[in-house]
């Protein structure tokens, strides 16, 4: 874990002023700053509206950002696999017999599956433009919309009663993003009024009624932010007390982390931090990065972004072969999302980052057609063999299946590249616009006076250092351009219009030109990586490498072996060919100058995330520890304490990045090390 302290964050937040560096010629003007909104400012997007937080950066109306390049094929390959073609193989997905879709909310199937699987669903058709993912869409939403009754309620009749005679109002939850996302997108007018009449009946309801059941409990932040969504549109004061009453009645984050469902975790950890937005209670807007390190601190001692999750995390059960559910890193990249607008703090971003580039990749095939339930830092063998009780659920939680019982991440897995492509571009306070998340796009937005401007963005990152901006504007037109500084990166550098900026742009923090831009002005951000070793003293002091943002892997020879499915849907098998048990030997001094890097040369491949196919390698060297292997589960056996000794010759290994390593070692002991560059180089 990259982690930033508590009370790091806290100053972070609190900092005031700036620090202006002035370009070449004095042309503009790089202020590094953390961002606040502002309660007098007129944003062109839709913002929160008072009394609730002023927005630092606010969501761009999706269809506002165009993704290409290696992010575009994975929304592609998801279009043409496991999301896209889900019908084919889901019984959750039969528009006939499903509740969702009938109009008196009869039927079958009427939990969260369908609702999970649209919400990603039809952000994907928006992003991508795609016509016929969008009529699907709208048919299965019109249908949820017609199902509406007078009192306000939707959907399945059968949650009206589904808590032992009490409405089970999780699955909603889920709807409700998705009717949010289809107004976004196409500005349905009649969204609106549907949204206000079903929170008018949960206005009526009892307010012990928003602690009932599992789920739903723990889970109602996300309730709060759809209020919140509708009071932005609306204004109706009383979506403000609604959510006063959520918050104070439903499982209380704010106090402590009160679930250890790994899913649970990533998704409610950011629910009093959404609530501080009404409360203004500092306390609130430090509750989420106190959960996040809490849990990471004892759960999350490891490379990826992601924590030993398994099912639910377990007291003794934190090395780095426990599992991360799918459902889970997906939701904790939506968190981080959300995060980044609400607090205006870059290491939520950093934290996207994180998990999308080195943990997502490998919870699926590389052709999206098949998914695993966990997703580990050390995996080194996809079996389908039960793990119980090393990973706590019986089943086939390590092999890949367009089945088996991964009903919840086959669904939900729908929205996390759709979501993570319309947040790489924002709307800032001050009507500019900030690249959060850097990705090849194209964003076409209004700032300053209401003007539009286009700005294409070209870039392999993360597997490049360098960010190209070309701005596109009918007239010159003045307003500040956003730039995150990643919290590794010690030295970035701009040049705009091919001469050098001066900038002192610390780690973690946001460049922002404030200048006349013109037609055809162009932006060259570079974010220089480096190698670096981090060490893990509270998991057997392993070591981990990266270089920037992504995290390297032991290349482990794969073979696939199809054990069930169909020829569409092959449920497939991973097993390592070459040996995995191998701990790092590098300098102490000077670790990064044990690693050599390579790239390939020639043009980025679609799709990167492959043994074959990335396109940045490491060499170094290592033992292997004969002890290590592994065990009766079909696992890589426990990490032993570093340094681990091992008489075994030292051996030449390659290390690839994470997010192409299905099979993979992450986090590695280290073998006896070499006091300097000369010992090191002699052996």
């Amino acid at each position: 874990m990259k982690s930033i302290s508590l009370a790091r964050t806290t100053a972070f937040l609190l900092l005031l002023g700036s620090l202006k560096c002035v370009a070449a010629g004095g042309a503009s003007t790089i202020t590094i700053r953390d961002v606040k909104g502002d309660a007098n400012a007129q944003p062109h997007y839709v913002a929160n509206r008072a009394p609730l937080a002023p927005s630092p950066f606010v969501k761009l109306p999706i269809g506002s950002i165009t993704p290409k390049g290696w992010l575009r094929h994975q929304l592609d390959l998801e279009k043409n696999g496991m999301t896209g073609r889900l019908k084919e193989i889901s019984p959750w997905l039969k528009f006939e017999t499903n509740a969702w879709a009938n109009k008196e909310g009869q039927g079958e199937r009427g939990w969260e599956e369908m609702p999970y699987w649209l919400k990603g669903y039809g952000d994907l058709g928006y992003v991508l433009k795609d016509e016929v993912i969008i009529a699907e869409a709208r048919q299965w939403i019109e249908a949820v919309m017609s199902s509406q009754r007078e009192d306000g309620w939707f959907g399945p009749r059968d949650l009206l009663t589904g808590l032992k005679g009490k409405p089970d109002l999780w699955p909603h939850m889920v709807m409700l993003n998705i009717l949010q996302s289809y107004y976004e997108f196409g500005g349905d007018e009649r969204v609106l009024p549907l949204m206000t009449r079903y929170f008018k009946w949960e206005n009526q309801l009892p307010a012990t009624a928003f602690g009932e059941g599992y789920w739903p409990k723990i889970r109602a932040g996300d309730n709060i932010e759809s209020a919140y969504w509708l009071y932005n549109r609306t204004g109706e004061p009383w979506l403000l007390e609604l959510a006063r009453k959520i918050h104070e009645n439903m499982a209380r984050w704010d106090q402590d982390v009160i679930n250890w469902h790994n899913v649970n975790i990533a998704q409610g950890f950011r629910a009093p931090t959404v609530y501080w937005m009404q409360a203004r209670t500092p306390a609130l807007l430090q509750a989420a990065e106190r959960n996040y390190q809490k849990v990471m601190d004892f759960y999350g001692q490891f490379p990826g972004g992601g924590f030993a999750g398994d099912e639910n995390c377990r007291p003794g059960y934190t090395d780095p072969r426990q599992g991360f559910e799918t459902c889970g890193i997906i939701e904790f990249m939506h968190s981080f999302e959300m995060l980044t607008k609400i607090s205006g703090n870059p290491v939520w971003s950093d934290r996207c980052e994180e998990i999308a580039f080195n943990s997502l990749p490998a919870a699926l095939t590389p052709d999206w057609k098949g998914l695993h339930y966990l997703t580990c830092a050390n995996q080194v063998q996809l079996d389908r063999t039960n793990k119980s009780p090393a990973i706590e659920n019986e089943g086939a939680m390590f092999s890949y299946s367009p089945f088996q019982v991964y009903r919840c991440c086959q669904h939900n897995v729908s929205h996390g590249w759709p979501y993570y492509a319309e947040e790489l571009w924002l709307a800032t306070h001050d009507r500019g616009l900030c690249a959060s998340l850097y990705a090849a796009s194209e964003v076409t937005a209004k700032v300053a006076d209401g003007s539009t401007v286009r700005i294409a963005e070209e870039t392999d990152y993360p597997f490049s250092d360098t960010v190209r901006f070309r701005i596109s504007t009918s007239k010159p037109i003045q307003f500040p351009l956003y730039l995150r500084i990643p919290r590794w990166c010690q030295k970035a550098s701009v040049k705009i219009n091919g001469k050098s900026v001066s900038l002192k742009a610390e780690p973690l923090s946001y460049a922002v030109i404030n200048q006349t831009w013109k037609d055809g002005d162009t932006v060259a951000l570079q974010l220089p990586m480096q190698i670096s070793v981090r060490r893990w003293p509270k998991n057997q002091n392993a070591a981990s490498v990266d270089y920037g943002p992504l995290t390297f892997s032991l290349k482990i020879g794969e073979k696939w072996t199809r054990y069930g499915g169909t020829d569409a849907w092959p449920e497939l098998e991973v097993f390592p060919t070459t040996p995995w048990n191998y701990g790092l030997e590098f300098e102490t001094q000077n670790p990064q100058r044990s690693f050599k890097l390579a790239r390939k040369t020639g043009p980025l491949a679609p799709n990167p995330f492959t043994p074959e196919t990335t396109p940045i390698v490491l060499s170094t060297r290592g033992r292997r520890i004969p002890a290590w292997e592994i065990d009766r589960f079909g696992m890589a056996g426990k990490l032993q304490p570093s340094p681990v000794k091992s008489s075994e010759p030292l051996d030449n290994l390659t290390l690839i990045p994470m997010g192409a390593a299905r099979l993979r070692i992450t986090s590695f002991p280290v073998v006896s090390q070499a006091k300097d560059a000369r010992e090191w180089a002699n052996r």
